[in-house]
């Protein structure tokens, strides 16, 4: 451990596992050390003893749930974008080797008190029970702009620069009305709030393709795409692709304590007396709690079921996403479910999560909008934890600090933190032009 690292990595949460194999692919000697005697850090994996462990003490889980082994219940549950940028790093890195991915049944949006199939295209909105005749047409209309817009060839812009032209004003050109307007937002471009209304059109479009793309990549009923096994995979998967590129990594480690010098700059990390050397720190907020500042509190119920949710087409897997308007609340609202057939339960179960940006002190009450739509449920276990962001100056003190996970059930969010944190720490930009089409990321 006495040794020179160019990066010492302090927490095996998903974020700080890319990380690492990112740098030990660029050649950066990494060291990754844990306090935790397994992988994940907050987004691990639990199976069922461990589950019931964790919120229920010394109580056993009942035999009528199947073997523990049987279940990998996540604790930061998302789905990837099949065409997304964490697809992007999972083949640029070759980490897909180590993993099998199955594609999402399942993409709804509650709107007017029911859940509906997202539309994504022109033919969709025609078809879809989220809108009259009349909101149809003009929604159809806009699609049709969307997928025909190229950035690069001015015939496809109708006279509006999107650079300039807001998200809001391109809509109203299309008379979309607000029920419309919050579906393609929220569930489509998956924005966290209408922030983006009021902001250059471009992003907006992005996103709105990237979701179409996305879907269209495996003819599936959704752009997502799930770890067979649950999402622990994904941080052991990063942790072997850092060993095979010299990464040294360290479970158990107490305390793991950053070293400052007289300047306030990181200079190691020392555990059980002995002192690693390395130039910059990663970490999640947990290591270093002075030099973050809280931002939120998310709060979760975790369901187990013998059943899928109501009115999604019996999908074993789905997203279900509440736009915050619809429940009248500053934040949207978030299902996420899988099954048996992710390998993640027993045969028959399945596991669903309604996760929300806390806005009270009422957990159970705040979820019961999401709670509502799964039907009976066989158990439920409800969990709230703080989110931090980085309140320090790394080019100060050399330490590049992650953001808490967020309230979304897909992985927007999380990458772009990993991929701003990357550039920092390089100071260069990720190279993620690869061809998709070439390269298959998910098992049909």
């Amino acid at each position: 451990m006495d040794e020179e690292y160019d990066v010492i990595v302090l927490g095996t949460g998903l974020k700080e596992c890319i990380l690492s194999g990112l740098l030990s692919v660029d050649g950066l000697k990494v060291l990754h050390m844990d306090r935790n005697d397994y992988y994940g850090g907050e987004s691990t994996s639990l199976n069922l003893n461990q589950l019931w462990k964790r919120f229920r003490g010394d109580e056993k889980p009942p035999e009528s749930l199947g073997a523990s082994r049987d279940y990998n219940v996540d604790m930061i549950p998302k789905f990837m974008m099949a065409n997304g940028t964490l697809v992007r790093v999972l083949i640029h890195t070759s980490v897909t080797k180590y993993l099998n991915f199955k594609a999402v049944d399942g993409s709804f949006v509650y709107n007017k008190k029911k859940i509906h199939k997202v539309p994504s295209n022109d033919v969709e909105a025609l078809k879809s029970s989220l809108m009259g005749l009349f909101e149809k047409r003009r929604a159809q209309k806009f699609f049709i702009f969307v997928q025909a817009y190229d950035h690069n060839n001015p015939k496809t812009h109708e006279g509006m620069d999107l650079t300039k032209v807001k998200a809001k004003e391109v809509l109203a050109k299309y008379g979309l009305d607000g029920n419309t307007i919050d579906f393609i937002g929220h569930a489509l471009a998956l924005h966290l709030d209408d922030d983006y209304l009021n902001e250059p059109a471009l992003e907006f479009f992005k996103r709105i393709k990237l979701y179409a793309e996305s879907l269209a990549r495996f003819q599936g009923g959704s752009p997502y795409i799930y770890p067979l096994y649950g999402l622990g995979e994904l941080p052991q998967a990063f942790a072997r692709l850092s060993a095979v590129y010299g990464g040294t990594y360290m479970l158990s480690k107490p305390e793991c304590k950053v070293e400052f010098d007289a300047d306030g700059k990181a200079f190691g990390v020392t555990s059980e007396g002995e002192t690693a050397r390395g130039k910059k720190v990663v970490c999640d907020p947990s290591y270093l709690p002075d030099k973050v500042k809280k931002i939120g509190k998310v709060t979760r119920a975790i369901c187990i079921m013998s059943h899928p949710i109501p009115n999604t087409n019996d999908s074993h897997s789905v997203q279900v996403i509440l736009p915050q308007k619809q429940l009248g609340r500053k934040s949207d609202m978030y299902l996420f479910c899988c099954s048996y057939t992710h390998n993640v339960a027993a045969k028959g179960k399945y596991i669903a999560f309604v996760t929300t940006e806390a806005e009270t002190d009422d957990p159970q009450k705040e979820l019961k909008p999401g709670i509502d739509l799964l039907g009976p449920v066989d158990e439920i276990f409800f969990d709230t934890y703080d989110r931090y962001e980085p309140a320090n100056q790394s080019s100060e003190d050399n330490c590049f600090i992650s953001t808490s996970y967020d309230a979304t059930t897909h992985f927007e969010t999380t990458v772009q933190d990993v991929i701003t944190m990357y550039s920092k720490i390089t100071g260069k930009t990720l190279d993620l032009s690869v061809d998709l089409s070439a390269a298959s990321a998910a098992d049909e």
